[in-house]
């Protein structure tokens, strides 16, 4: 069996150090969703404007779940050594750049893409040498093939479940051949909100799948899983995918 270098080095060398987050939340308990995809993408576009500042507030060293700079550093990793420096990354759902674009910032050309006008203005701060989109992940569009890698980190989560096969495909399409998809989405299925989330006067929403549906997703669109991980948070956790797109047609999954 043929597996490229890069691929083999990814499985064998890189461990990610996984940090079990202290914070105490509310419950969050299922509850019916907004009526409509636009009612749904507004009140998360609310959530995140109200709570930009309390999840990452200005001048700290992690986010309000106890995740840090190393935390993320150690997830990009594999991405920071397989991809080219200087060729086009994609931060989807990258909330204030920090740190996911800033770090990526440094090797590669980025463009991110997040629902939150506070969002957006505090990355286009942080972030001066990226480029900063305001958009719905599942309604933006890029040209075929244009990254070489796309990154997405707690941020699908957010996204209606009905809503995330389409954008698994748009992603796949967006990707050149041989690119890298690194993702943390849900770990089991669940679909519900959480009033006055983290201590503010808005609700948030979340909706995913569990891993194993993922997975399948990703092999049906021809990606090689290079690595996968369970990521604790409080009492629960989310999923990491490490994933390379296939080089061609004739390209088969060695996982």
């Amino acid at each position: 069996m043929n597996v490229d270098p890069i691929f083999r080095s990814l499985h064998k060398a890189q461990r990610f150090p996984l940090r079990v987050c202290q914070l105490v939340v509310r419950k969050r308990v299922p509850r019916p969703k907004p009526a409509s995809q636009s009612e749904w993408t507004g009140a998360v576009r609310t959530g995140w404007n109200r709570v930009s500042y309390r999840y990452r507030p200005s001048g700290k060293h992690s986010d309000s779940f106890g995740h840090r700079e190393g935390d993320y550093r150690s997830w990009l990793e594999p991405i920071l050594r397989a991809v080219p420096p200087g060729t086009e990354v994609l931060d989807l759902g990258c909330g204030t750049g920090v740190p996911t674009s800033r770090i990526l910032a440094r090797r590669f050309r980025v463009t991110g893409v997040d629902l939150s006008d506070v969002q957006i203005r505090r990355a286009r701060r942080f972030v001066p040498c990226a480029r900063f989109v305001r958009a719905d992940m599942t309604r933006v569009t890029f040209a075929p093939e244009r990254f070489a890698a796309i990154v997405t980190l707690y941020s699908l989560i957010h996204v209606p479940r009905e809503e995330q096969l389409s954008l698994f495909r748009r992603m796949a399409t967006w990707l050149a051949p041989g690119g890298w998809f690194l993702g943390i989405v849900g770990q089991e299925r669940y679909e519900g909100s959480e009033p006055g989330w983290l201590g503010s006067d808005a609700p948030m929403f979340w909706s995913h799948y569990n891993a194993a549906t993922y997975r399948r997703w990703l092999r049906e669109l021809k990606f090689t899983i290079a690595h996968e991980e369970f990521i604790p948070e409080g009492d629960g956790g989310h999923h990491l995918f490490l994933a390379r797109k296939a080089r061609s047609n004739s390209d088969r999954r060695t996982d």
